[in-house]
């Protein structure tokens, strides 16, 4: 028996942002069959393992499936949204040739952008 969730999802939990959105996918009803693991916490609070750092998680977004394989950015989301029910369309469809690198050029086109929208959102919030 395989005990390994299904996908371990690393996240900036210091990101009003990505909080946000986990929260989301957190409401969903898979959800605890997942991993979430809050990378923000430091090396100490989270265990990542093989060819992932803390660094590398705050940078950019991750997910390992049961397999050990480690996705990131746009590949990421799309085993993220597979793994859920009411996502899964997407899933698929942000995982097909052409539209896939099209995923993947707007997930790095947002990252530059990310910290501005942080800072925007923690002055609505405040």
């Amino acid at each position: 028996m395989n005990d390994a969730p299904r996908l371990s999802v690393y996240f900036d939990g210091s990101c009003p942002l990505c909080r946000r959105e986990i929260a989301l996918y957190q409401r969903n009803r898979q959800a605890h069959q997942l991993a979430w693991v809050d990378v923000s916490q430091g090396p100490d609070a989270c265990e990542l393992g093989d060819g992932l750092s803390c660094t590398q998680a705050m940078a950019r977004f991750h997910v390992r499936d049961a397999q050990g394989r480690l996705f990131s950015g746009a590949a990421g989301f799309s085993q993220l949204w597979r793994a859920l029910p009411g996502w899964r369309w997407l899933g698929w469809l942000s995982a097909w040739p052409p539209l896939s690198w099209g995923f993947e050029i707007l997930y790095r086109l947002f990252l530059p952008l990310r910290p501005h929208l942080q800072a925007w959102v923690r002055r609505v919030e405040a």
